[in-house]
């Protein structure tokens, strides 16, 4: 029973009218009365009473009618799925990122995603400060959200925005008071920093650009943005950090100072070189499109109020 004979009935079920259904489906009405005649024949029952004024479905075609718009429907959900599965944009995408991912970015990338690739399932992956590249360098993240730089080779990304850099400091440190902070003025003071072996991201946040070859005095590393924090409101260390850290980890007691002559901190997704399989791909093309929708929120990452 060839599936666009069922197609046509439907439109002639829909129609009650050979002339209308004829025109909706580019076929003469001759053509079309007989595929109906033969579908009738292979189903050994008459569906549709029709005399030269009126035509209306037999009891038999409205029961029939119901199954084959569930098969149809079926069938071309079959044949979607097939097709999705052979480009990649089916089955599971593994996303990393860092606490924070892409600030309110985030959201509506995750959001846009999901709304074009419904049949693909984004597996969630938060890592803490021991792996900066998300899940990238053992190769147990598809795609990521990172913040740049980073040591992993052969790292391609597409950039979502550059944020500035701020001083996380004790309320009552000597340059708690101060409205914005140099590198010069903080390279000698013990800073917290993630516990990490990549020593490009590593040497970022802790200024190494800055220091002209001299090392940090004091390094308390820490395993996660939330022990860093803590540790600043102690007063055991101060941390260069993000100026949403002010946003979204607000912590009583912290002071945040504006850091500037340092270049900031670039909010990427990534993927390994040779590895952007279809469903990456897309991933990519709906952070972009957000990115490029969205330049208030862009902007507001970018250009914060001053911190205080």
């Amino acid at each position: 029973m060839a599936t666009q004979k069922l197609r046509n009935f439907v439109v002639v079920a829909e129609e009650l009218n050979f002339s209308r259904a004829a025109a909706r489906l580019f076929v003469t009405q001759q053509a079309l009365s007989k595929q109906l005649r033969d579908l009738e024949d292979a189903v050994g029952v008459r569906l549709l009473d029709r005399t030269t004024r009126s035509m209306a479905l037999t009891p038999a075609g409205g029961a029939f009618l119901d199954s084959v718009r569930e098969s149809l429907a079926a069938l071309d959900a079959g044949v979607a799925a097939a097709r999705n599965a052979s480009q990649g944009v089916s089955g599971t995408l593994r996303l990393g990122f860092l606490m924070g991912g892409a600030l309110e970015l985030t959201t509506p990338i995750l959001a846009e995603f999901a709304a074009r690739h419904p049949d693909i399932a984004l597996e969630l992956r938060e890592t803490a400060f021991d792996d900066p590249s998300a899940g990238l360098a053992d190769g147990s993240s598809d795609v990521a959200i990172v913040r740049l730089p980073l040591a992993v080779p052969d790292l391609d990304s597409l950039p979502l925005f550059v944020e500035p850099l701020v001083v996380a400091l004790p309320p009552h440190h000597r340059l708690a008071a101060r409205t914005s902070l140099t590198a010069e003025d903080v390279i000698d003071e013990p800073l917290a920093i993630g516990r990490t072996t990549d020593a490009v991201w590593r040497g970022y946040w802790t200024l190494n650009d800055q220091r002209g070859g001299r090392p940090p005095k004091a390094v308390r590393e820490t395993t996660s943005h939330t022990e860093e924090m803590q540790m600043v409101a102690a007063g055991l260390a101060c941390t260069i950090t993000i100026a949403g850290a002010q946003r979204h980890t607000p912590l009583a007691g912290v002071r945040y100072v504006p850091l500037t002559g340092v270049p900031g901190s670039t909010v990427a997704v990534a993927w390994k070189h040779g590895h952007r399989t279809p469903a990456v791909t897309r991933f990519v093309a709906a952070a972009q499109q957000v990115r490029d929708r969205e330049p208030a929120i862009v902007a507001a990452i970018e250009r914060p109020p001053s911190a205080s």
